[in-house]
């Protein structure tokens, strides 16, 4: 069929270390790449996309190696990184000048897994917060305009076990009140975190280790999100109807036939999601919504319907396991990849337009 997207590799560039993660640097053809140098320090990098090439435009060697970064809670005029890296340290880096942070927090006793950031790019009301997932169990919420402190901090108990946070995601931001964050743990847990009424919200056990959350937005009424896991699968969650006892209604795919590391939603079609796999496989979904979301069980109380996937295209890039990808948010199918061949990979998804 002539009419499915594609997707095409357009640049490959080799580096010489480990690429944890990638992100465009809003409103520009510019990409920073995080990673670890084999000598234990951090690599970061700014690239940009010009004539069919990557050029590199600057780098710095940090002391500690990069795990995750986002933009997510800087302003469109600053655009300020956040990173979190191996020593469990949380930092903002005015990309300008890289040469000392404009922020940093000792967030974590131990590796910082995963970042992201709401409120800041004109994305989600309320404030710019960051929220961070670490292998010490905790997961924790913070304001760049407050030092060193969290402004909220979920972890267990002394008494339980302290699983390791491998992601965490921001939804929900629809208002200057309402916020959520979802956090997926090693284990299979999947916990969601109303942070206005500072509660557990949901949680529930997808029986693998849970290595990406997303909501399809983060600033509108939860829509629905995906969580993908180890053993080559991935779960979509519709988050509109949540019913008393058996919480909200999913869908679960077989894809990648290896380890699902990261599904990430285009930013200009909410429906349409690409799935990252340890097989080096990138596939691109489109979420169908059933006739009728919202049914009544068998005492009249409302539930939600799952929709169902299709597969519009898939592709292999690497032989190893694809662990960072962005969509462009300025330019629609223009994209970036990490893969552990320490190769970085600009894309181009064709047809997004016409779905």
């Amino acid at each position: 069929m002539v009419d499915k997207p594609q997707i095409i590799a357009h640049v490959e560039k080799s580096l010489n270390y480990t690429l944890f993660d990638c992100k465009w640097i809003p409103c520009s053809a510019k990409f920073v790449v995080l990673g670890n140098h084999a000598r234990g320090t951090g690599a970061l990098q700014i690239y940009e996309v010009s004539k069919g090439e990557v050029k590199l435009l600057k780098e710095r060697e940090k002391p500690k190696a990069f795990k995750c970064g986002t933009f997510g809670a800087a302003s469109l005029q600053q655009r300020n990184l956040a990173t979190g890296d191996f020593d469990g340290k949380l930092s903002i880096w005015d990309l300008e000048n890289v040469d000392t942070p404009v922020y940093h927090a000792p967030a974590h006793k131990e590796i910082i897994n995963c970042i992201d950031g709401v409120g800041g790019l004109g994305i989600g009301e309320g404030a710019p917060e960051l929220v961070t997932g670490s292998r010490d169990g905790s997961v924790k919420v913070w304001d760049p305009r407050q030092k060193d402190l969290p402004v909220a901090t979920m972890e267990p108990s002394e008494a339980e076990a302290r699983r390791d946070c491998w992601t965490v995601a921001f939804g929900n931001a629809y208002s200057p009140t309402e916020r959520c964050v979802c956090a997926g743990y090693d284990n299979g847990d999947i916990k969601l975190f109303d942070l206005r009424n500072m509660a557990l919200r949901w949680e529930t056990n997808v029986k693998n280790g849970v290595c990406s959350v997303e909501f399809d937005r983060k600033d509108i009424d939860m829509n629905k999100m995906v969580a993908t896991t180890l053993e080559s699968k991935f779960h979509v969650f519709d988050m509109r109807t949540q019913h008393p006892t058996k919480g909200f209604a999913s869908l679960s795919e077989k894809a990648h036939k290896s380890t699902v590391w990261l599904a990430r939603h285009l930013p200009q079609n909410r429906d349409v999601f690409m799935t990252c796999g340890g097989s080096g496989t990138l596939n691109l979904w489109q979420y169908s919504y059933p006739d009728k979301r919202v049914k009544a069980d068998d005492k009249g109380v409302d539930m939600g319907v799952a929709g169902t996937v299709s597969l519009l295209q898939n592709v292999t890039l690497s032989t190893q396991p694809i662990a960072g990808f962005d969509w462009s948010p300025d330019k629609v199918g223009l994209c970036v990849c990490t893969a552990f061949d320490q190769c970085l990979r600009v894309l181009i998804v064709t047809k997004l337009n016409r779905l």
